[in-house]
């Protein structure tokens, strides 16, 4: 088998995972498929967790899981599978209003499609939105911690009391430094002593 024609079946494997025929029409079950026809707000909404209330994602976990037990679940894992749950709900807004033509049957049936063959990729996502999500909030504490510091910093060197401390600090720093280079010079300057001619060699 050649590369191009496993290249080929690959695509086909991925987009009959991605799609359901209903009707003789090809309706996408994976979002992102219809990421061209987003503005900016529908794509943020779709791209980060937490967009929808925890009332309704509970509500709906059963739906998606119903094989869990999600008393079972640490705490990581509940987000991962609350966040999944979310990205199901928004999907099938998303597929209703791009495909309004479905009715409750068939968006039934993209409902099951979704959870058997989306369930894996969705966690996957999520995983990757939380990891990137916790880098730049990581980022954002390290930059706010150092603002602080250069901050308080400045504050300090203004204040007045810290001016009276720190001018005779400098001034007798610079009066010690002066000190030493004096004594550093006047050392260089001294002739040496002179030998003994027994010890010089000189007869």
């Amino acid at each position: 088998m050649t590369a191009a024609l496993q290249q080929d079946l690959q695509l086909q494997r991925r987009l009959h995972q991605d799609s359901i025929q209903l009707a003789g029409k090809t309706i996408y079950i994976n979002p992102f498929l219809y990421w061209r026809r987003f503005d900016s707000n529908t794509d943020r909404w779709l791209r980060e967790p937490g967009q929808l209330g925890e009332d309704q994602i509970k509500l709906n976990r059963s739906r998606f899981y119903p094989e869990l037990d999600w008393s079972d679940l640490d705490e990581d894992e509940c987000a991962i599978k609350d966040a999944a749950v979310e990205m199901f709900l928004k999907s099938l807004d998303l597929i209703s209003t791009f495909n309004p033509e479905l009715n409750a049957g068939q968006l039934l049936e993209v409902e099951r499609k979704m959870s058997i063959t989306k369930k894996l990729s969705f966690e996957r996502w999520v995983e990757k939105s939380f990891r990137r999500r916790w880098k730049q909030e990581s980022q954002d504490r390290k930059r706010f911690e150092r603002e602080r510091f250069w901050r308080s910093l400045k504050e300090w060197v203004a204040h007045e009391t810290t001016q009276q401390a720190v001018v005779p600090f400098v001034a007798l720093l610079f009066l010690s430094g002066f000190v030493g280079w004096s004594l550093g010079v006047s050392n260089v300057n001294c002739p040496p002593f002179l030998m003994p001619s027994e010890q010089t060699g000189v007869r």
